[in-house]
């Protein structure tokens, strides 16, 4: 054989176009006219493979020179004209014509051809060059013949098998890729992915909430979760249940519609049935982690930390748990003060019309301390024992004397439905108590429980024992917890309504400061000192306070420590943007009234010296502190008391609570933040979980040209160059890790 490759590379290349073209329309021709039975597949494929010799000074050929394809078997290509679906007998035998190139056969060396070559040029002649049944319209293929010459050879072998290889049928489209979604829901499963893809669609307010959507059924194939095969699923019934008990909640359960499934037998209804489902799951786990309004549609003096809830989590925490119904109740808060009201709304709402203990009319009982002239009065009465079990006293619950306890539980019921506090039981208090307001408990339960989901889910320091502050404004109290239960309780005063009213917010407590100077806010000297000093210009310094001039030509006016300091002798320090803290006070005498809204936001404890030692024990707790040890550092000089971890303080606003006993307390609405919420939830015209931005608080001091003349100015140009905010809770320098006192000397009064 001669490599026609090589040499006489043109001459040769046309003689072979020429040579393959005769045989090959000879050969046809001849067949065509035949009588005889046309040759078998298998016939052909071998005579394909049998080299024609060359017409010019080539000897006949030898069996040496007689090589069958290995691919083009005869059993394969019998199997194959009896398979269905193939091409009819005439196009059969034209297809070795078609695909066996003589002039190819005979110049080809014997190389094995590469699998790549076999699988990339094969299917581009079966598939690409439609197969016919006129010969004369066979011959074309020929034509590349001089291209596959000069190629690498292999190309010529695969040739014969593509007469019987299942790339001669016709091109199919792609094949798509496996989908885990059962037949029976892929109706449903292709609108979903349609719907989703769809710029139109209105289910999902929220971008990232519809972004999460659309991750979370792209990665199921869009799969439906809360219906397999038309009917509802596990998931889906808890979900739904869940939905509908959100008054237990205190939410309303037409803010989450329910699609009826039932109703749904398409799959475009069921595709739309699932997302508004998905919707409404989504509304009640963030509604019910974060409230159904941002405490800032309430009022600008609130400040709770965000914890917004992750749609993504939602989703898969939800159609993931075995108990949907518990994972989405799982968004309300986990606190046990919540679950106690909760509990109460239900006991509230089963009540109907009439309480469960009726107090019988009778004599106005009234409780007299007793005094140097007169002795106690106690009145006793029958109906005391049931006084005591409808107010929650706890203490002799078969005592038959209306005493001080129950005086008191009687003034606080009086309190909490808006009559005067006398804690006398006259005809009136015994028909509030047999006919209570139910409806406004019942919304005021509501407003409370609101309200704790502002509140952080972890309350406390995890490394303290979840340690944490709780003050409760409407019922002046602070208390100190710590595994769950309280480890100090003591009366405080808060702000006065309006303007001064105690801020809610939720901060950490770093260190306490005994012996504190103070540095009086700008809101007082505006509102207050300039005032006075217009008709007296004396009266700061009758008033122990000292006036400054700063550099820039601020009026600064601080008291420095002592006993008579407005701040007492210790500051427990919060740093917050409202500037409010906690300290001692020397007016002793507010901690005995029932309502006790008298200071300028900040909050006064009753019994500091037993507070600070509390804390400092929790967080050095091998340092021993006692009240006494905390009173042996009362001096002239400011000492800082660094806590090794923060406190977390929760400044609340709970006007109903349950106490110790398990008894439904109620406090009556001092700031009127009961009243506000009240009106946004049930006149709802806008969104109000969106934030309302407030007007900052101004911290600007009034210039010296504000000053009346004739006033005493103790210093000029003595500021330290910080800022208010700096000074009151330090700034510019660390707080140092003591407890380290800062010498006996006194210090100056714009530092801290």
């Amino acid at each position: 054989m001669r490599d026609c490759s090589k040499g006489r590379t043109g001459f040769d290349r046309v003689l072979m176009a020429v040579a393959a073209t005769f045989l090959t329309v000879s050969a046809t021709s001849a067949l065509a006219q035949s009588d005889a039975p046309r040759a078998s597949a298998a016939e052909l494929a071998i005579d394909a493979a049998i080299p024609r010799p060359e017409p010019a000074n080539v000897p006949p050929p030898t069996a040496a020179d007689i090589k069958l394809d290995t691919t083009a078997s005869v059993p394969d290509a019998a199997k194959d004209t009896v398979k269905p679906n193939e091409p009819d007998a005439t196009t059969r035998t034209a297809e070795p014509k078609v695909e066996s190139k003589p002039a190819d056969v005979v110049t080809a060396p014997a190389a094995e051809p590469k699998p790549n070559d076999v699988a990339k040029d094969a299917p581009k002649d079966t598939q690409n060059e439609p197969v016919k049944n006129d010969t004369a319209t066979v011959t074309p293929p020929a034509v590349p013949a001089p291209a596959t010459a000069t190629a690498p050879a292999p190309a010529a072998a695969p040739a014969p098998a593509t007469a019987n290889a299942p790339a001669a049928e016709p091109a199919k489209e792609p094949v798509k890729a496996a989908s885990n979604v059962p037949a029976e829901d892929q109706p449903v499963a292709d609108k979903l992915r349609e719907t989703l893809a769809s710029r139109t669609l209105r289910t999902f307010d929220r971008k990232n909430e519809r972004a999460a959507v659309e991750k979370f059924y792209s990665a199921r194939d869009y799969a439906p979760v809360f219906t397999q095969g038309g009917k509802l699923t596990a998931t889906a019934k808890g979900v739904i249940a869940r939905l509908k008990d959100a008054a237990s909640d205190g939410l309303n359960p037409e803010d989450y519609a329910v699609p009826d499934f039932a109703a749904a037998a398409s799959p475009d209804a069921l595709a739309d049935a699932e997302l508004k489902l998905t919707a409404s799951m989504l509304d009640y786990a963030r509604q019910a982690q974060s409230g159904r309004m941002h405490w800032s549609q309430v009022s600008a003096d609130i400040l709770y930390p965000e914890h917004p809830i992750d749609p993504s989590e939602v989703l898969a925490n939800v159609t993931g748990a075995k108990d949907a119904s518990a994972a989405l109740d799982s968004y309300n808060p986990p606190h046990k003060l919540y679950r106690e009201l909760k509990a109460k709304l239900a006991e509230l709402r089963g009540q109907g019309d009439g309480p469960v203990i009726q107090i019988a009319e009778g004599p106005t009982l009234a409780y007299k301390p007793g005094t140097k002239k007169q002795p106690m009065v106690a009145p006793e009465d029958p109906r005391v024992p049931q006084l005591r079990a409808k107010l929650g006293v706890a203490e002799n619950p078969d005592d038959t004397r209306y005493d001080a306890k129950v005086a008191e539980a009687v003034r606080k019921f009086q309190r909490s439905v808006e009559l005067k506090p006398t804690g006398v039981l006259d005809d009136r208090t015994v028909k509030a108590i047999n006919s209570p307001k139910r409806d406004k408990q019942i919304d005021t339960v509501i407003v409370n429980m609101e309200r704790w989901r502002w509140l952080p889910r972890q309350l406390g320091a995890a490394s303290l024992g979840n340690a944490y502050v709780i003050l409760n404004i409407p019922d002046y109290t602070l208390r100190v917890m710590q595994n769950g239960a309280p480890v100090w309780t003591t009366r405080v005063v808060t702000g006065k309504a309006g303007q001064h009213a105690t801020p809610l917010l939720t901060e950490t407590m770093k260190y306490i400061t005994v012996n504190p100077t103070w540095n009086v806010p700008p809101s007082i000297i505006y509102n207050e000192y300039l005032p006075a000093l217009q008709q007296d210009p004396t009266v700061l310094q009758r008033m122990g306070l000292r006036l400054e001039y700063g550099r820039d030509g601020s009026v600064h006016i601080s008291q420095p420590p002592g006993e008579a300091n407005a701040l007492g002798r210790i500051r427990f320090n919060f740093p917050n943007k409202f500037l409010v803290y906690q300290h001692d006070t020397p007016d002793k005498q507010l901690f005995a009234r029932e309502e006790r809204a008298f200071s300028h936001g900040c909050m006064r404890v009753q019994n500091p010296d037993q507070y600070a030692s509390v804390l400092l024990n929790m967080t050095m707790t091998n340092e021993h502190w006692t009240p006494e040890r905390v009173r042996s550092m009362y001096g002239s000089s400011e000492i800082d008391l660094k806590f090794p971890t923060p406190i977390p303080v929760n400044i609340t606003y709970q006007t109903a609570f349950v106490d110790d006993a398990g008894k439904l307390q109620f406090r009556r609405d001092v700031y009127g933040r009961d009243a506000a919420m009240l009106a946004l939830l049930k006149n709802r015209g806008k969104d109000l979980e969106s934030v309302v931005a407030h007007a900052q608080p101004n911290y600007s001091r009034p210039s010296r040209n504000s000053l009346p003349p004739g006033v005493s100015i103790a210093s000029e140009n003595t500021n330290s160059g910080l800022n208010f905010f700096e000074r009151l809770f330090g700034g510019g320098q660390p707080v140092p890790p003591a407890p380290i006192g800062r010498g006996p000397q006194p210090r100056g009064v714009f530092t801290r």
